[in-house]
């Protein structure tokens, strides 16, 4: 139907559309999608981790937002899917969010523990500091806090240091907290420190 109209536009219009176009990227991640079985449990989850509230919902489906988007997390109910696989498969393997400081990540980490909601896996990538959980359809989910600028982490690219290690090095929360209250500065913790003697980043790895 788009290619139908565009063949009744001045050729001058459709070659401008078209040589824009060109160079363009979208303009941002709009949302992510999920089917459940459990609408009312995933919703809740999404709406204490994220600090979300509802922009939609009915009996099938629920739109959730968090900032200016009109949704970022959709849910729609399903109720004969099949289980999430048990081994790593084709599949969308994590979808991120970022928040602006450590500060946020970690007071997120303590909102959250103190709810019963805790990570699977905690672990300074090098360009990120992420904290990964799962939500209960069992999708995972990292909150994150960029390490770097973007000239940095080219830079940090560009050294070969995450060629070396491209999983990172596992962190304890309450070990970083203890250190940001000491009053250690914030690049100083987030620091990626060598990998410890005899593993390699394969054993950084959770899944």
């Amino acid at each position: 139907m788009a290619d139908a109209h565009l063949t009744r536009l001045p050729d001058d219009t459709a070659n401008i559309l078209q040589a824009r176009a060109g160079t363009l990227s979208p303009a941002k991640f709009a949302h992510v999608v999920c089917l459940t079985s459990q609408l009312d449990v995933m919703r809740d989850w999404y709406m204490i981790v994220l600090n979300a509230t509802v922009s939609f919902e009915n009996d099938r489906l629920c739109f959730l937002r968090y900032d200016d988007e009109h949704h970022r997390i959709g849910l729609i109910r399903y109720d004969d899917l099949q289980p999430m696989p048990a081994a790593p498969a084709a599949v969308v393997d994590h979808f991120a969010f970022t928040y602006r400081d450590l500060p946020e990540l970690l007071g997120t980490y303590l909102r959250l523990k103190a709810l019963g909601i805790t990570p699977y896996w905690t672990i300074n990538h090098g360009p990120t500091t992420s904290i990964y959980y799962k939500d209960p359809d069992g999708h995972k989910i990292e909150l994150q806090v960029d390490n770097f600028t973007n000239e940095e982490c080219d830079a940090f690219f560009a050294a070969g240091k995450y060629e070396e290690n491209p999983i990172g090095v596992i962190f304890e929360p309450e070990a970083w907290i203890r250190r940001y209250a000491d009053g250690e500065m914030v690049a100083s913790i987030t620091s990626r420190p060598a990998l410890p003697p005899g593993m390699t980043p394969h054993d950084m790895i959770r899944l």
